[in-house]
C-alpha cells in the first residue's frame, strides 16, 4: 500500500479546495483506496492507495493545477488498518510526511520517500519530475485533447468533438506529447509497485 499526502499551496491566501478535491478523489479513485481519502489536518489531505498505477494517476491529478504539494510514501503500514485514514499509522505515513515537506520546496511540487530509506524512491521521483515538467508546458489546447482521449475517445472522435480536422488533432496531440506521457505511466507504475513490494512492507500489531 502506498500513502499519498498532499498539502494545499498558499492556503492562507487562497480558497480552501480540500473538500472539493476529496470528493473528486474518492469518486475517481475510490475502488483503489484502502481507506477513503480524508482531511487529516487543516488543508492537508491523505489517502492509502492499493497500487502503483492508481498512485501515479492520483499524483498526476493533484499536481495538474499547481494547488497541491504532493508526497508519496512507501514502507510498512500497521495492520489492521484504523477505521479511517486519520486513525492509521506506519512507516509509509512517516515517509509520505517527509516527502510532502520536501515537495513544498521543489518546482514540480512532488517528492517520494521510503521508510526505511531506499534509493529507488529518488529514482521514481526523478522520472515523475520529468513527466510533470512536460505536463506543465502543455497548452490549453493540448489539455483539451488530452482530456478527450483520456475519456476513451479516439483522436478522430476528439477532432469531431473539438470541431477541427483529424490532422489538426494529430498536431495538437504531438505538441502535447501525449504519446510520451502515455508511454511513461506504465513504467512509473511498475517502479512504484516494486517499491511497495520491497521487504518489510507490513507492520503487525
Amino acid at each position: 500500500m502506498i500513502v499519498i499526502t498532499a498539502d494545499q499551496v498558499d492556503s492562507r491566501s487562497t480558497p480552501d479546495v480540500a473538500s472539493a478535491t476529496l470528493e473528486r478523489l474518492n469518486r475517481m479513485f475510490g475502488e483503489h483506496l484502502e481507506l477513503a481519502a480524508d482531511r487529516t489536518a487543516g488543508d492537508e489531505i491523505q489517502m492509502l492507495v492499493d497500487g502503483g498505477r492508481a498512485a501515479i494517476d492520483v499524483v498526476l491529478d493533484l499536481t495538474r493545477t499547481g494547488r497541491w504539494s504532493v508526497g508519496m510514501g512507501f514502507g510498512p503500514v500497521r495492520e489492521p488498518l484504523g477505521a479511517s485514514i486519520r486513525e492509521s499509522t506506519g512507516d509509509a505515513f512517516v515517509a509520505a510526511r517527509s516527502a510532502v515537506e520536501r515537495a513544498k520546496k521543489k518546482q514540480t511540487r512532488f517528492a517520494a520517500a521510503t521508510e526505511p530509506v531506499q534509493t529507488g524512491s529518488r529514482d521514481l521521483e526523478a522520472l515523475v519530475d520529468l513527466l510533470l515538467i512536460l505536463r506543465a508546458r502543455r497548452s490549453d489546447q493540448g489539455w483539451e485533447i488530452h482530456d478527450l482521449v483520456a475519456r476513451g475517445l479516439s483522436q478522430a472522435d476528439a477532432a469531431t468533438e473539438m470541431g477541427i480536422t483529424p490532422q489538426s488533432a494529430s498536431k495538437r496531440a504531438r505538441a502535447a506529447d501525449l504519446k510520451a506521457e502515455n508511454a511513461a505511466i506504465a513504467p512509473l507504475a511498475r517502479l512504484a509497485d516494486a517499491l511497495d513490494a520491497a521487504p518489510a512492507t507490513e507492520e503487525k500489531r
